[in-house]
């Protein structure tokens, strides 16, 4: 049975004219550099945020200099980044009030008001690792490579797996407190923020991503996808969530598997030798399992240029919602993902051709429509978004300390200090962000076809087992 992969309509892919990762500036003037300035550590000076005079001024005051600006972007923004108007709509007609962000701290990690171009966080409790660290190194990025354009703004964010604001709790959504979170369902109310592995995991040596993509491309092609193992393979914790358990069960030649489990307390012993997510493109298809909810695994897996066996999930980060199966992906069923991920592979053998470019164009998402510079375009246009339901003027907080690039990245030391480097903004933006995509209009042809394609496969996976 042939399986066709969907057409490039179906994924909304703005690769034709659309923006590469980091831009070659389109004009001859000198690019304005970002600096950041440590005092010696030794004063007490040190760690501190430079004067209001020498930042850059908010949108509205800065409305005076905006014909200084590029012209407006000619490209439009790839396709998941309209549901920045679905994760915004409960609150599309109301607005959001002051009361109904307060009513999100008993869940929220911490605060971030950014008022003039200035950042302020207030922490309410720990983060698991630096997520919250790397989450805010992040919006500081942001902030200087697009100064002046991220607008006063006044939000609570939530820096946990599992989602927490449930809509059935709220049958009017308006009222429910508008939370700021990397994953969530189809049960949830949020808002989906990149997360912090896109400047890095130095607790477990992952490379910030744009340095990774680098590297993760050398990597390929040092392995073209005939010469790969004709394996499925997948490498993690099996003990964060039931189906990994129950993957762990499909191991072995019997379902064209490999898996291995990651202890990631051993590979901090050994230095992260066996550990190097770019040095596991080496399988024809790699398999992606959610974890306790989704998993930072997937863009890594989507790079490789194998073929991802995406095991069934409920759960989605802010760009996996524009991933389509039977393009970028081959769906696994959950219920019984030993046979499928065999019948996945065994197909894949025998249509060499299709699988590959199945890797090929999951590859090619993660390469262009996951670029930083698409990341930091999807953070702008969401935050924009968000302040513009604000229905009351942002101030700091009491309790807030201000945040720059000096205060993180000074004191930063080790590991976390390195990925700094590496994924801080180097320069402010000579050019115009994409252009944000209106609203949803074909959202549930788009999710009919993904359950077509689902369907088709289940057939498929019937027919061979009845062959044999």
């Amino acid at each position: 049975m042939q399986f066709i992969l969907l057409g490039s309509t179906a994924s909304g892919s703005s690769r034709n004219g659309g923006r590469p990762g980091h831009r070659t500036p389109s004009s001859a003037a000198p690019r304005i550099p970002i600096l950041i300035t440590c005092s010696n550590e030794t004063t007490s000076e040190f760690h501190t945020c430079p004067s209001a005079a020498t930042t850059c001024p908010s949108p509205s005051a800065s409305s005076s200099s905006s014909k200084q600006r590029p012209a407006p972007s000619t490209t439009t923004c790839p396709e998941y980044f309209r549901f920045i108007h679905s994760d915004l709509s409960p609150w599309r007609d109301a607005g959001i009030t002051r009361e109904a962000v307060e009513r999100a701290r008993d869940k929220a990690t911490f605060r971030l008001v950014v008022v003039a171009g200035r950042a302020y966080v207030d922490k309410y409790r720990p983060a698991f690792q630096t997520r919250d660290v790397f989450t805010l190194w992040g919006i500081l990025q942001l902030l200087a490579r697009y100064p002046g354009r991220v607008p006063d703004l006044d939000l609570m964010f939530f820096c946990d797996d599992t989602p927490v604001v449930h809509a059935a709790a709220y049958p009017d959504p308006s009222v429910a407190p508008p939370l700021f979170m990397y994953c969530k369902n189809d049960s949830a109310l949020g808002i989906v923020f990149p997360d912090w592995t896109f400047w890095g995991w130095p607790e477990v040596n992952i490379r910030p991503w744009a340095p990774f993509l680098e590297e993760v491309e050398r990597e390929s092609r040092r392995v073209p996808w005939h010469y790969r193992e004709p394996y499925a393979f997948w490498k993690g914790n099996p003990d964060v969530g039931g189906l990994r358990s129950d993957l762990m069960r499909c191991n072995g030649s019997d379902w064209n598997a490999r898996l291995v489990r990651q202890d990631w307390e051993d590979a901090d012993r050994n230095g992260f030798k066996d550990s190097n997510l770019a040095k596991q493109c080496t399988y024809r298809y790699k398999i992606y399992v959610q974890g306790r909810t989704w998993s930072v695994s997937q863009k890594y897996i989507l790079a490789c240029g194998s073929p991802m066996l995406r095991i069934q999930t409920s759960f989605d980060d802010f760009f996996s919602r524009g991933l389509v199966a039977g393009k970028h992906y081959w769906p696994i069923d959950a219920d019984g993902m030993c046979p499928s991920i065999k019948s996945a592979v065994d197909w894949g053998n025998a249509h060499p051709v299709q699988a590959q470019r199945m890797g090929e164009e999951g590859s090619s998402f993660a390469r262009d429509e996951l670029s930083m510079d698409y990341v930091y375009d999807y953070m702008l246009h969401q935050l924009a978004q968000y302040a513009r339901l604000l229905r009351y003027r942002a101030t700091v907080p009491k309790n807030a300390t201000e945040l720059c690039l000096e205060s993180m990245a000074c004191p930063a030391d080790g590991r976390a200090g390195e990925f700094m480097m590496e994924s801080r903004e180097k320069y402010v933006a000579d050019y115009e962000p994409c252009s944000l995509p209106p609203p949803f209009t074909l959202y549930y042809k788009v999710g009919k076809r993904v359950g077509e394609v689902g369907s088709k496969v289940k057939r498929m996976e019937e027919q061979e087992w009845k062959e044999t």
